[in-house]
């Protein structure tokens, strides 16, 4: 079992930056990648960024350039930098954690709002 913890949301101007923290405890050692999911009003889950246990980094096109995903492995920390952010970047923003057994585990959201 692996348990996560997010934290950082809240409310920011567009243009403004948030970080974003995911806090991970239990069988950390069957965690193969980590990353962020985000669900806007009214719309469906969105992957956003990805990071594997090597350090390699992936990006939804739409927050590329904009979003930067890191990982700390000694603290067993997960960290998505916003920056640049956009009206339509508000939504809730989920951490996940894929295991070596093809189980995804889900942290219970961190709610960011974008709006002037």
């Amino acid at each position: 079992q692996v348990q996560l913890v997010e934290s950082g949301g809240g409310l920011v101007q567009p243009g403004g930056t948030l970080r974003l923290s995911c806090a991970a405890s239990g069988s950390i050692f069957s965690i193969l990648a980590m990353g962020w999911y985000r669900q806007g009003p009214g719309k469906q889950r969105e992957w956003v960024a990805a990071v594997t246990s090597a350090g390699i980094t992936n990006y939804a096109d739409s927050v590329k350039g904009r979003f930067t995903i890191s990982r700390d492995n000694v603290k067993n920390m997960v960290y998505l930098h916003l920056n640049t952010l956009k009206p339509e970047d508000t939504a809730v923003y989920y951490c996940y954690a894929h295991s070596i057994a093809a189980i995804d585990y889900w942290g219970q959201g961190t709610q960011v709002t974008v709006s002037s």
